[in-house]
Order: structure tokens, then sequence, then C-alpha cells
């Protein structure tokens, strides 16, 4: 017999495997660690002894919820068979999807910083209309702007679950607010459809190209040319 542990495990003859799946991004949390230097002694009850000694755990700086969502998927793919090929085909583009109104639309994952939760806002006096105001996030303050108005001129109707995609531009970053966050969306060139068909209004200066995938329609939305634009860019800035 082996020496009696602290915890006490039971061991089963075959588990079922567990196949990980990334269906929502959530708050990242420290597991414990722990250093395992014992005797194991399995007996007919499949009752096996640990001597267990945990390890402090250094908290590490939180990752934002765009690169654990880039986590989980990596992490995903890795367990689809055939999938890396897909991956190198040819023709193949992959981004964020998201809706803004009526329009569904897809961003490079290049072109967004991180994707956040509507902030509280303090409003600018005299800003655009589009200009929702300034978030304090993470001590720097950022400029939110509602993209459904800038584009169509209708206000977005914030609701409790509502998301802005942070976007690079020269002199800060900005947040964009969204309608609707899809997640990864992926595209071939046989499933290209005419832009022009897609795209009308403010939309034909940032959608360069547009699919047609399980029936619905899709355009590949430029947030690097619209902080490059002036009128955003001094809105904005």
């Amino acid at each position: 017999m082996g020496k009696k542990g602290k915890n006490k495990f039971r061991s089963q003859s075959s588990a079922p495997a567990a196949a990980f799946v990334a269906a929502s991004v959530d708050t990242p949390v420290n597991e414990q660690a722990f250093d395992i230097d014992a005797d194991i002694d399995v007996n007919a009850e499949n009752e096996v002894d640990l001597e267990i000694e945990p390890v402090p755990v250094v908290d590490a700086a939180p990752a934002s919820p765009f690169l654990i969502l880039a986590d989980y998927e990596q992490r995903s793919l890795a367990h689809v068979a055939g999938l890396p090929e897909q991956l190198d085909a040819p023709g193949l583009w992959r981004g964020v999807g998201f809706r803004v109104g009526g329009h569904r639309l897809a961003a490079g994952f290049g072109e967004v910083v991180e994707i956040l939760p509507m902030p509280a806002l303090t409003p600018i006096p005299g800003a655009a209309t589009w200009m929702l105001g300034v978030a304090n996030v993470r001590g720097s303050l950022l400029p939110v702007v509602d993209l459904k108005q800038f584009l169509e001129g209708e206000r977005t109707v914030l609701h409790e679950r509502q998301r802005v995609l942070v976007v690079r531009q020269p002199g800060g970053d900005v947040a964009v607010t969204i309608d609707q966050l899809y997640g990864q969306r992926s595209f071939v060139d046989e499933d290209g459809i005419d832009v022009t068909a897609f795209a009308e209004g403010r939309y034909t200066h940032f959608v360069d190209r547009a699919y047609r995938m399980d029936g619905q329609d899709w355009g590949v939305f430029s947030l690097d040319r619209l902080a490059r634009t002036p009128e955003f860019r001094q809105a904005a800035a």
C-alpha cells in the first residue's frame, strides 16, 4: 500500500472524451496549478491516493475579449479534421462578422483592435450628432461613434448587450457601435457577388466586395478606410 494523501480521487477505467467548443467569450479565470509528488496506491475499488501540494499562481493581466475569442478560435480549429487545408485554400477570406442596421458586414481581423461592451459615455458638447461621446477605458479616453448614424443618418437604439469595435486610427483608437456581433466569418471567391447590388449610399465608400452565403449577402467593410476619412477623423480625434 502507498502512503495516504490529503486528497482522494476515484479513477475510472474509461472516461468519455470531451470536445472543446468555444461558444462564447467570458472573463478569463486563473486555474489553480498543482505540483504532484506522491506514491500512488490503486486498490480494488480503483481509489487513488495522492499527496498534492498546491503551488501559488501569479495572476497575469486579463486579456481583452477579442484576444480571448481569437485564442478559443485557434484551439477549436485545431480539433476540426481537414480544416487547415481549407484555411490555406486560395481565395479564402476570413474576418469578424457584424451587423449595422440591415447590412451584414465583415471586417478583417487586423482592423479590429478589440471588441468591448458599450462603455459609460461622457457627451461632447457641439460634436457631430453621430459622435456619442468619450469613454474612459483602462485610463485612456476612447471616442465612441454611432456607426449606423454616420453611414445611414439613423440613430442606433442602444441596448444592454450592445458591443463596440475598437479601431486603430492616427492619433488614437476609436470605437464604433454595431447592432449585432456574429463572430468569425469565412468566404471564398466563388461566393462573390456584384458589390453594387449590396452597397449603396455611404456604404459604397467602404465596401469593395460582397459575398452571398446561405442566402444572405455580406459586404467586406474597410474599418481602416473609415478611420482615414477626413470627416470621421476630425470628429473622432
